[in-house]
């Protein structure tokens, strides 16, 4: 059983239609449960690749079946129903999903570490993105980044610049 901290991203087409269609790929699958869903935040573009606006939101989720390659699968496979393409490094996309950490869920505050190429975790930029910190923040305020402390401290030394959060664009999570 584990629980994942999950970062997602748009900036091209539909951006807040493709952030639903990663929130239903998680909540309607019968392996996974959606624990909870961010606010949703426009943020500039990062990485240095010109392009538009991002919105931007984290999940938390569990499965007491997908493990860290399990989570890192359907994030692909949410990717590519959206039709991502991977043609620039840091360049504009119809949907980025970044597997951020994953948590043995029936061992409280057992983080997964993996240094594989294809699954570094914890995710090795989070550390330094408020568009990953602030709606985790959000939605678990006590969040700690296995390996670089407390979310609400690492966020404090980044600040919040470029990003606005977006109180009228909800993700319509269901019940």
């Amino acid at each position: 059983m584990s629980t994942a901290v999950l970062s997602l991203g748009s900036n091209l087409g539909d951006r807040l239609g493709y952030l639903r269609l990663a929130v239903a790929g998680f909540a309607d699958a019968e392996d996974t449960e959606l624990v909870a869903a961010s606010p949703v935040y426009e943020t500039e573009p990062w990485g240095g690749v010109p392009q538009d606006d991002f919105l931007n939101a984290v999940l938390i989720v569990r499965s007491d079946k997908l493990d860290e390659w399990g989570w890192l699968r359907r994030a692909q496979e949410l990717e590519e129903r959206a039709g991502r393409e991977r043609s620039v490094h840091w360049g504009p996309r119809t949907l980025d999903v970044d597997v951020v950490a994953v948590f043995a869920t029936d061992q409280p505050g057992s983080a997964v570490h993996s240094e594989h190429p294809d699954l570094r975790l914890p995710h090795p930029g989070a550390a330094e993105r408020n568009t990953v910190l602030r709606p985790w923040l959000d939605v678990a305020p006590d969040a700690v980044l296995p390996g670089h402390g407390a979310v609400a401290e690492l966020l404090a030394g980044l600040g919040e610049a470029g990003m606005r959060r977006r109180d009228d664009l909800a993700l319509e999570v269901r019940a």
